[in-house]
């Protein structure tokens, strides 16, 4: 993820919104995070993620064993740092 001063986005807007279609930008102000700047793409699918709720007696052993199955891609390793201070 790309960290970019407010000032700095502010010269270079154009750079970070192309930026952002690729991985999310932070946008920092007086040294701490202030903003994120992603891709709508990105946006619609966190939405769609807030939607999607099922009872673990819903899933069937289908789903269950596509969930055991998945993998991240390459391409979105770096969110593994999202669940560096994760707690279950």
């Amino acid at each position: 993820m790309s960290v970019v001063t407010s000032a700095e986005f502010q010269r270079k807007l154009g750079l970070y919104q192309d930026k952002a279609l690729a991985e999310p930008v932070t946008i920092t102000k007086n040294g701490r995070d202030r903003l994120v700047l992603l891709s709508v793409e990105e946006y619609r699918r966190l939405k769609r993620r807030d939607r999607r709720v099922f009872s673990i007696d819903e899933i069937t052993d289908e789903q269950l064993a596509a969930v055991e199955a998945a993998r991240v891609p390459e391409q979105y390793a770096y969110l593994d740092a999202e669940l560096k201070d994760w707690k279950p």
